[in-house]
């Protein structure tokens, strides 16, 4: 993105408070304008008492006093003008950027689960902390130093000509050695700050990986190996940021060296000058205040597009995420879905992640109101992306799937979710208490409620046994629990929410066989009257599904109770046998598709 683009962009996402910045833009033109003051007025005092004493005269009050009376008036102007600048420019910086941040964190938890799926978690959230401290920076320094620096560039070249073009020129020139070094600088740096942000993103990804599994860093000794693998990318960092920091130097140095260079040029050719009678004392004394405004103004320019060089690649990712937009999205006069009796029908579903092979094809079921059905097959055989297609984590490539009749693309995902509830194979468990964990499923829910799902869940024991209670803190993704207590307060959580529809991906695998049969007798009675899918590799938790569908290569291949697969003597008779679920001397007959 180019880097004035990305500039461009920061200011636009002032949002609520465009007002303010236009008011503090307008504050910094006048403030600018005022600058220019001191050095003519300076000038012209000091031509004043040279005019006297040139007349050896002392000079009058009536010479001077206006001269000083407008230099106190512009003084305390600036002063009172940078100080208001300054503050309210601090104010709207810190308040845009957590605006900005809440912004993003919001649009990234809206993105699909495949976005996430390719996206590292510890790189999105690098990305929002380094971006919105780069908009803060970025905002606070064009309404304090920035938007002066510009305006001064562009009115002192202009005044300085109409006062003197000769020493006009020397300040031209300034600004032409200035632009040209600043911008070659820019083209050796550009490329080299975005290798940087590349290994700062793994360094993120690397330190995030090994916190987030700190407990397999720990049992298999692999500290040392995290460190030094840290170590090495920090190193690669650091290698990509010395040549940056160099060239930057280099600038910074001459920054320094024009200051004397312009001031001695300008005392020379403004004796010369003078001596022709080309040039009065006061001008010399004038444009070396304009010279040094000019270095100081150009100086602040310089650390702006250093500042810009050093931040575009990271503000570039984060627009480029703020600009993701989700494949998966409501469609426009899309309906809220309400009054969901549970009706649920894939009619020809067919779905593929690469657009290579199919994960699905033109898979076709009917599920009632209240039934339940169960799917099995192997890894990989399309029984989750099934699924993960009925609550809109994907759409399909063609065929529809439709509740109550209604496409589920044509209504809200808001509203399609609202009436689906998940119980995932994994415990997913905020680093919350476990009241706050529970309300996810039911914002409102009163502690009797809380209680009840815990209880039904067989997990009120949790709370009874902590004398924090429901207060208790789980840890992060409830590490302070065991397997199966994190499971039970998953389940609990879902049936907090009370769905229309319930989905169970293996909801009952980290439970051992005491806790499971409770569960699943728990789960059996909350099924009842609602529409239920149910992953299983365990074949035993769906023996009373009301049908169960055998998935293999993307396709249902046989459907049926479970007796009357296992009399069928297919696919799922022979993965009752491998389970001891079937007797040992069944034939397995050819597969028959359904």
């Amino acid at each position: 993105m180019n880097l004035l683009l990305i500039y461009a962009r920061a200011l636009s996402l002032l949002g609520p408070l465009a007002k303010v910045g236009v008011a503090l833009a307008i504050g910094n033109l006048a403030l600018a304008v005022a600058q220019f003051a001191e050095p003519i007025l300076f000038g012209r005092i000091i031509d004043a008492l040279a005019g006297a004493q040139a007349g050896a005269r002392p000079p009058t009050y009536g010479e001077l006093a206006p001269l000083l009376g407008a230099w106190v008036a512009f003084g305390l102007f600036n002063i009172l003008a940078g100080v208001l600048i300054s503050l309210h420019a601090d104010r709207l910086s810190h308040r845009r950027r957590l605006g900005v941040l809440t912004e993003y964190f919001e649009h990234v938890l809206q993105l699909p689960l495949s976005f996430h799926g390719e996206t590292h978690s510890g790189r999105l959230l690098k990305i929002m902390l380094q971006g919105t401290d780069a908009l803060w920076g970025m905002w606070l320094s064009f309404f304090r130093e920035d938007c002066a620096a510009v305006v001064s560039l562009v009115v002192l070249v202009p005044v300085g000509i109409w006062i003197n073009w000769r020493l006009g020129i020397v300040l031209v020139v300034l600004m032409l050695v200035f632009g040209f070094v600043t911008g070659y600088v820019m083209r050796r740096t550009e490329a080299l700050q975005r290798e940087v942000e590349g290994h700062h993103a793994s360094l993120a990804e690397h330190a995030s990986d090994a916190l987030g599994n700190v407990a397999l860093v720990q049992s298999y000794t692999r500290i040392e190996a995290e460190v030094r693998g840290l170590k090495d990318t920090a190193s690669q960092v650091l290698a990509a940021q010395i040549p940056v920091l160099s060239w930057w130097a280099l600038v910074s140095i001459a920054t320094r060296a024009a200051t004397t260079l312009t001031i001695l040029a300008i005392l020379l050719i403004g004796t010369w000058l003078y001596l022709h009678g080309l040039a009065a004392i006061g001008d010399i004394v004038t444009y070396v205040g304009f010279a040094t405004m000019l270095i100081g103004r150009l100086d602040n320019t310089v650390g702006f597009i250093n500042r810009l060089v050093m931040s575009a690649p990271g503000l570039a990712q984060f627009f480029q995420v703020l600009d993701t937009v989700g494949q998966v999205r409501d469609r426009p006069g899309a309906t809220v879905l309400a009054d969901v009796k549970g009706d649920v029908r894939f009619d020809d579903v067919s779905f593929s992640y690469d657009g290579k092979r199919s994960a699905l094809a033109d898979v076709s079921f009917h599920a009632a109101p209240g039934e339940t059905i169960a799917l099995v097959g192997s890894t990989g055989a399309g029984k989750s992306t099934a699924l993960t297609l009925l609550h809109r984590v994907f759409d399909p490539q063609s065929g529809a799937v439709r509740i109550d009749g209604t496409d589920i693309r044509d209504v809200t995902l808001a509203s399609l979710r609202h009436q689906i509830g998940v119980v995932f194979q994994e415990a997913m468990l905020f680093n919350r208490t476990i009241e706050d964990n529970l309300r996810v499923g039911k914002p409102d829910a009163t502690e009797a409620e809380l209680r009840l799902a815990l209880e039904r869940a067989q997990a009120l024991e949790l709370v009874e046994r902590n004398p924090m209670g429901l207060k208790a803190m789980v840890g992060e993704r409830g590490r302070s629990l065991s397997g199966g207590e994190r499971q039970r307060l998953s389940i609990a959580r879902a049936l907090l929410k009370d769905p229309p529809i319930l989905i169970l991906d293996e909801a009952t695998s980290a439970l051992d066989a005491s806790t499971e049969q409770k569960v699943q007798a728990a789960l059996d009675e909350v099924m009842k009257g609602r529409t239920t899918f149910v992953i299983a590799h365990r074949l035993a938790t769906v023996r009373d599904a009301d049908r169960i569908l055998v998935f293999e290569q993307g396709r249902i291949i046989e459907a049926g109770t479970f007796d009357e697969l296992v009399r069928l003597g297919g696919r799922f008779a022979a993965l009752a046998r491998a389970q001891f679920l079937a007797p040992a001397d069944a034939v397995e007959k050819p597969l028959v598709e359904t």
